[in-house]
């Protein structure tokens, strides 16, 4: 009984094995399209962010009223 129950084990592992095997190879194989992003660095980073942008308008209208009040 113990020799059936080694044989089944066995037989598991070199199944195990190569279906792993098998799912490396075809990962190697998959060629992905090697995209490069564009992200700005730096202060370039946050003009673009909406939040910088409400920053610029609220300066601008600040400016407006200042301007006008002289």
């Amino acid at each position: 009984m113990d020799g059936e129950d080694r044989g089944g084990r066995l037989r598991s592992f070199v199944v195990g094995g190569l279906l792993g095997a098998s799912a490396a190879l075809a990962a190697a194989r998959r060629k992905r399209p090697r995209t490069r992003r564009q992200s700005l660095t730096g202060l370039a980073a946050f003009e673009e962010a909406p939040c910088f942008q409400e920053t610029l308008e609220k300066e601008a209208s600040e400016a407006d009223v200042s301007r006008a009040g002289r």
